[in-house]
């Protein structure tokens, strides 16, 4: 089993969404993640058992609490509890050499007074079930709810609760393993639970129903028949699916040939120029096109040019011709009042009195002189009365045709660029011989492209209505053998089936007896070779022995005297606790994540780097290393990065209370080391 990624949103001190890459890399299994206490590190182991085990969860911050109070509890103080928290784990298990990918959702809010929880479960990316609050919701479509009904169960064949509380630990626990007699609950479990001699239990106790041999009534056989016959059918059906499937891939890789082929054939084409060439045709139409629109527009231009707009080049001569309108305008006015003016100043002079008259015949002519002046032009081309109102109008057509005729120049400028382009398109059209067999094949590798498409898609159908086939099926088969396990058996047969199931548990509880013994002897050892690789003193401990009746660890130095665990300092008794789970792991094959935080404790210098040397890198081939920067500082960094996959920071904002998740660890991630 492989963690691969986790992803929190709202949960705890960890606010938004947070993220973190768990993925080991080659001889490189530590993920290292830093924190200072309080800053989630705990809050990221309690995630994972929570996630995978919901209620049975042994989270550290529930003690005694119900469930719905620490889900609640478990919200981030700063989110809306309506829309709750959400842990998201995706990890790897690998079942008969085929690995399957499983992403495991689980999420939850408040809805008044009470909590509602939700489990989504995908498996290779395909979606099982939701389950809320216990109780399966069906959505749209037809779907398997066998594996999300039964996640509690599923999980204790992925991963048992008893094995995670071993391979899930903190400091805490490893110094409570220090102490024998709590350890000798935890070796007992162990060897119970890892290493399968529970499975031997659990035998013994489902023998009676697995050794049942049935005097089946009429419906009782109807019901065996017609498991008989579902069960061929899904033999039948998964063996068509699994030819269907190869013979799918074998149509993707004939797919992938051919258009390989001819992405190399377009290419071909496309250098000749062959897209210029599929195209002459609709560029000698767009070039014809182009060219009627520019003679239209030239055309037009020499309409414009017909009327007044050639007069804008004599804008200084106009500009005479409007002030000569004006003066003669002038002229003629002034030579049409002095015959007026003449005899109103006879009839103004009878009626003044002798004394003024000679005042005011000065002013009168004074007054006729001037507008004679007026009159009297130099230069007389007896200009129409209208001419001013011609002019006027004549400024008001030329703006007009300037402004129309320089849009018509604008607009034949770039038809004539379009024009040019289209010549040099057509003139690097390349000659009919020189593509005609590129096209050909081209055309008949279109053709192939299609045929082998259209059959892909028809196996891709064929394999979707197998797929759907299988689970209706399977679905239908699960509830056969449901009704038929509901069904009586007859107390006579029962009897009969106690008898010899005695005798198989008593051959079973001598199998589990020399299981156990088989077991606790290569605990030992691997138990004593860990201790050994720990610790400084080499000669301290000589042999590890196991007591398989109360389950204590037996130390004895090299002479064979037993030695009191209390001798110990309490790093070593640390570094035997440690043993201990190490031990464990190897016998176990270390086929499961080890999950560690603040592992280093109470440790000196020297045990700290046999730890670092020799544990951490081979304690499991992916390892999950939660520390503080005093705990894998600088120094010891250095000594462990060979070994490391991935760091992360988590980054506490103590004024809001909340931790994000930074890449790097701090001497390389731009967080300080200290609070």
């Amino acid at each position: 089993m492989l963690l691969r990624k986790i992803t929190l949103e709202e949960f705890g001190a960890y606010r938004g969404k947070q993220s973190l890459d768990l993925t080991p890399k080659k001889n490189k299994p530590i993920i290292l993640i830093g924190g200072l206490n309080g800053c989630g590190k705990t809050t990221l182991l309690d995630a994972i058992q929570l996630v995978l085990y919901g209620t049975r969860a042994r989270c550290s911050g529930r003690a005694n609490k119900p469930y719905e109070t620490f889900l609640r509890e478990c919200i981030n103080r700063q989110a809306d509890p309506a829309r709750g928290s959400s842990i998201t784990l995706e990890f790897t298990v690998a079942v008969d050499g085929r690995e399957h990918h499983y992403r495991v959702i689980r999420s939850w809010h408040t809805s008044g007074k009470s909590v509602k929880e939700f489990l989504n479960v995908f498996v290779d990316e395909q979606y099982e079930e939701k389950l809320e609050a216990g109780r399966g919701v069906k959505p749209e479509g037809k779907f398997s709810r066998l594996l999300s009904e039964g996640w509690a169960d599923h999980v204790e064949d992925l991963l048992p609760l008893e094995i995670a509380s071993l391979s899930f630990f903190d400091g805490e626990k490893i110094e409570s393993l220090a102490d024998p007699e709590r350890a000798a609950s935890v070796i007992e479990s162990a060897v119970h639970a890892l290493l399968g001699v529970s499975t031997v239990q659990q035998l013994r106790t489902d023998l009676v129903a697995l050794q049942r041999r049935q005097k089946l009534s009429d419906e009782e056989q109807h019901l065996l028949d017609n498991i008989n016959t579902l069960e061929q059918e899904r033999a039948a059906v998964l063996e068509q699916y699994e030819a269907t499937h190869q013979a799918l891939a074998q149509r993707r890789t004939d797919l992938g040939k051919v258009e390989r082929k001819l992405e190399t054939l377009e290419r071909a084409f496309e250098k000749e120029g062959g897209s210029l060439f599929e195209r002459r045709v609709e560029l000698e139409t767009e070039r014809k096109q182009v060219a009627g629109q520019l003679a239209e527009l030239r055309a037009a231009l020499a309409q414009v040019a017909a009327g007044p707009l050639p007069l804008l080049m004599l804008t200084d001569q106009l500009k005479k011709v409007r002030k000569q309108a004006q003066q003669e305008q002038v002229a003629a006015e002034a030579s049409q009042v002095l015959d007026v003016l003449a005899e109103r100043d006879e009839w103004l002079l009878e009626l003044l009195p002798a004394a003024t008259r000679k005042k005011i015949i000065e002013t009168l002519e004074a007054d006729r002189a001037e507008r004679s002046k007026l009159a009297d032009l130099k230069v007389n081309f007896n200009l129409p009365r209208d001419a001013l109102s011609q002019l006027a109008v004549l400024d008001e057509v030329l703006v007009r045709d300037k402004a129309h005729a320089t849009d018509l120049l604008n607009q034949a400028t770039e038809v004539a660029e379009h024009l040019a382009q289209l010549d040099r398109q057509l003139g690097a059209v390349p000659a009919q011989s020189k593509v005609e067999a590129l096209q050909l094949a081209r055309e008949e590798q279109l053709q192939e492209v299609a045929t082998h498409k259209a059959t892909y898609e028809r196996h891709a159908e064929q394999l979707t209505e197998l797929k759907r086939r299988r689970a209706y099926v399977t679905e239908t088969l699960a509830r056969a053998h449901h009704e038929f396990v509901r069904t009586k058996v007859k107390a006579e047969e029962v009897e009969r089936i106690k008898t010899y199931s005695e005798k198989a548990r008593d051959t079973l509880e001598r199998f589990r007896v020399a299981l156990l013994e088989r077991h606790t002897s290569r605990l030992e050892v691997a138990m004593l070779q860990s201790f050994k690789q720990l610790m400084r003193k080499q000669a301290l401990v000589h042999d590890i022995r196991i007591d398989t009746d109360k389950f204590t660890l037996i130390l004895s130095d090299a002479n064979g005297d037993s030695i009191d665990p209390g001798r110990l300092s309490a790093g070593e008794r640390q570094l035997l606790a440690v043993s201990l789970l190490w031990g464990l792991m190897k016998v176990a094959g270390n086929r499961l994540p080890s999950v560690i935080d603040t592992p280093l404790g109470r440790l000196d210098s020297r045990h700290r780097e046999h730890l670092v040397d020799r544990y951490f890198p081979n304690a499991s081939r992916q390892v999950l290393l939660l520390s503080t920067d005093e705990e894998i500082d600088e120094y010891l960094l250095g000594r462990l990065k060979k070994s490391v996959a991935r760091t992360y920071t988590l980054v506490h904002d103590d004024t809001e209370f909340t931790t994000s998740v930074v890449e790097g660890y701090w001497w390389n991630s731009g967080v300080p080391s200290v609070a």
